[in-house]
């Protein structure tokens, strides 16, 4: 597993696909798992660069680091970095499962056909995301500028610090319900790992979240298990 973008997501799957594995196998044993924790400062300053093939290059050599370490297949604990995961895979020696087919896989299952889409602002604006989703039927909307501006500065100023915020909760919780209200998205899609972790203790029962962390965990236990 690729991890540490960011750190508390990581901790989060390492936690998840050992209780998932002890659920799905009714047997108390860890899962191998090999983690390899980049840094997660360095691949947002590509990104803001605009250095795809830089942060392509960087996260192929975590890989190869997993593959030398006796990886069977990976996978990157994070949404962002799949803007680069066809490049990746195809330089790959093992299979990747990536979290943006699995998640659309997930919503198209559900019978969704319209959906929020929230993440970090590269999240948002790339294509990596809505092309996937619509190969699978599925229709995905994003906020309004303002909106993509504050989710991304809260993102990478509060979220990938361990900072989880009540008032951040409340506003994510705002720009979702407008979605749902205005745009009659059946769902929101956490395309973040660390938005889950924000969202825990909220009660909100009027909104649909997809969270993708989950839904990887779960096809990541899978192929444990093949």
């Amino acid at each position: 597993m690729i991890g540490g973008l960011g750190p508390e997501s990581t901790i989060d799957y390492y936690r998840g696909i050992i209780a998932r594995y002890r659920e799905k196998t009714n047997r108390p044993e860890y899962p191998h798992i090999l983690i390899n924790s980049l840094d997660v400062d360095r691949g947002i300053a590509m990104l803001d660069a605009g250095q795809l093939d830089e942060l392509a290059n960087y996260i192929s050599t975590g890989i190869e680091q997993l593959v030398r370490a006796g990886a069977e297949f990976g996978c990157i604990a994070a949404n962002t970095p799949h803007i680069v995961f066809d490049e990746v895979q195809r330089r790959s020696a093992i299979p990747l499962v990536s979290i943006v087919a699995t998640a659309a896989y997930h919503a198209r299952k559900l019978g969704m056909t319209r959906v929020g889409l929230l993440g970090t602002g590269f999240t948002m604006r790339a294509n990596f995301y809505p092309e996937t989703f619509k190969r699978a039927g599925i229709e995905l909307l994003v906020p309004t500028e303002s909106e993509r501006e504050y989710v991304h500065r809260i993102y990478i100023g509060q979220l990938l610090k361990n900072q989880f915020l009540p008032e951040t909760r409340l506003e994510i919780l705002s720009i979702a319900k407008r979605m749902k209200t205005e745009h009659g998205v059946q769902a929101v899609l956490l395309a973040g790992t660390e938005l889950p972790i924000l969202l825990r203790s909220s009660a909100e029962r009027d909104i649909t979240f997809l969270d993708t962390a989950v839904i990887h965990i779960e096809a990541i236990v899978d192929e444990l298990l093949r």
